[in-house]
């Protein structure tokens, strides 16, 4: 074991040292332990590689608000440590920091298989949506409903003492860190870049698993050229745990027959021997592997050189921070009378300020809604007041920017803005049960 700087990630090496090293990513709010059943079948075969997320059981707490940053801190782990080359296991975000070293550094990842995962985590909405929650009221309400998402009913009901393990790993992750990997999640979409996946890849699904099922696993088969499926019937979203010797079995088969070798133009790679393949215990016919292949989705060539247009990166930052199911109703609403205006501030707007580096989106949502106050804009200020919070101000923050905003705008005009401001508060603050 061991804790690691700043730019690398705690980590654990269980097996032998000789082996080739195959990596096992968790989740977000789980810690290394969610793997602690299926390590001692797989060490007798490989050298593996634990990490915990920033913040995550006994990690430090330092932020990484994107899955491209947390790859990046893996690979500087494995870099210390003179791994260059491995196989990888994730489990939903750990999935997607798989798909994100497939996708940047295919060099080095042997094989893969993506857990849980998906190639768009939902909507951004909803992260950021947890993130609001969770920076208001603490990580308890997450902790409380995590045994819903994870486990299946049944599950959860006869295995107490491993959903309280569940609520008590979520309960005891450093907030801000968990909010930065919602973000992480949030912000990860490569729906487009999935036919450049070039190795061999297991895409690994619970038949009942109600956050990333197997219509999102489907997904990735469609996309990704060397894939295959394997849905595991009566488990929900942390499979690993609910279903242990069918994840144990699928992961073996697949590692030891899926094991791409080294790049030969790879100079300074270390290449890892071939896994020598030994009998597998018989897979239960409940949670044999269904294979499906489809060949990769058309990629558009890339644009052409010069100044991009800003209407597309203010697209993005309109949704991050208005929302999509927002950004959503207004375009839609748009006609041929209207729709000029929207593509104006969509391009401008958004494009052009709200993305320029000078201010961060806190301080920009600070100046926004101190102008909204002195204009009078109410209809305005309630959907920027959920936009201040997406990016990150607190309810104190934004009731110390009302205050201010009464000394300078009026009195008047901030008793109206805290009446709207209020009741966006207690909407977005309120944990759903």
């Amino acid at each position: 074991m061991s804790e690691t700087p700043p730019n690398t990630l705690q980590y654990r090496f269980d097996g032998p040292e000789d082996a080739p090293v195959l990596i096992l990513g968790p989740s977000l709010g789980t810690t290394w332990h969610m793997w602690d059943r299926q390590v001692p079948e797989l060490a007798q075969q490989w050298r593996i590689f634990r990490f915990d997320l920033p913040g995550h059981g006994g990690s430090p707490a330092h932020p990484a608000g994107s899955v491209g940053d947390l790859a990046e801190r893996l690979l500087a782990t494995l870099d210390a440590l003179g791994v260059q080359r491995f196989g990888y296991a994730g489990c939903a975000l750990g999935g997607a920091v798989g798909v994100q070293l497939a996708l940047r550094h295919p060099e080095r990842v042997a094989s893969l298989a993506l857990i849980a995962a998906s190639p768009r985590f939902g909507t951004a909405d909803e992260f950021r949506q947890r993130g609001v929650i969770v920076r208001t009221n603490g990580l308890d309400p997450i902790a409380r409903t995590s045994p819903d998402r994870w486990f299946t009913s049944g599950f959860a009901a006869t295995q107490p003492a491993i959903t309280e393990w569940a609520v008590q790993m979520v309960r005891t992750t450093d907030p801000g860190c968990y909010i930065a990997a919602c973000e992480a999640l949030a912000s990860f979409d490569v729906r487009a870049e999935l036919g450049m996946v070039g190795v061999p890849t297991l895409v690994l699904v619970g038949s009942d698993d109600q956050v990333t099922g197997p219509a999102e696993a489907r997904t990735l088969v469609a996309g990704i050229p060397d894939a295959r499926l394997a849905v595991v019937p009566g488990a929900s979203h942390l499979v690993p745990v609910e279903q242990p010797a069918a994840v144990t079995d699928l992961l073996v088969r697949h590692f030891s027959t899926a094991w791409q070798p080294a790049y030969e133009h790879s100079t300074g790679q270390t290449v890892v021997p071939g896994v020598s393949l030994r009998p597998l215990h018989a897979v239960s016919p409940q949670a044999a592997p269904i294979a499906e292949i489809a060949p990769a989705p058309v990629v558009a060539p890339p644009q052409a050189m010069g100044r991009p247009d800003p209407y597309d990166a203010g697209l993005k930052v309109r949704r991050e921070v208005l929302g999509d199911a927002h950004v959503d109703r207004a375009l839609a609403q748009a006609d041929d009378f209207s729709g000029d205006f929207q593509e104006l501030i969509t391009r401008y707007a958004w494009g052009e300020v709200w993305d320029r580096p000078g201010l961060d989106r806190r301080s920009r949502s600070c100046v926004t809604l101190t102008a909204l106050v002195a204009g009078g804009h109410l209809d305005e200020l309630a959907f920027h007041t959920r936009a201040a919070l997406r990016n990150g101000l607190t309810p104190d923050e934004i009731k110390e920017v009302l205050l201010q905003a009464a000394v300078y705008c009026g009195v008047p005009a901030a008793n109206s803005a805290f009446r709207v401001a209020q009741q966006v508060i207690r909407e977005e603050t309120t944990p759903s049960e």
